[in-house]
């Protein structure tokens, strides 16, 4: 089961999340943002994202 962690919004199926090490993760997120690339990409840029991965666009 995927969860999303509150902090930085990466998608994860760990019970810990991997870059920042926190257990606030959420399984109600929605939108998918895939960054392949974070120094090339804007939108990595604005959500301050500094790792490839799959990101969520709104945790509830």
């Amino acid at each position: 089961m995927s969860r999303a962690c509150r902090t930085c919004k990466i998608i994860t199926d760990k019970n810990v999340c991997p870059i920042c090490k926190s257990t606030d993760l959420s399984d109600d997120f929605s939108g998918l943002l895939v960054i392949m690339d974070p120094e090339g990409s804007q939108l990595a840029a604005k959500m301050k994202i500094k790792q490839e991965g799959r990101y969520a666009l709104k945790i509830r």
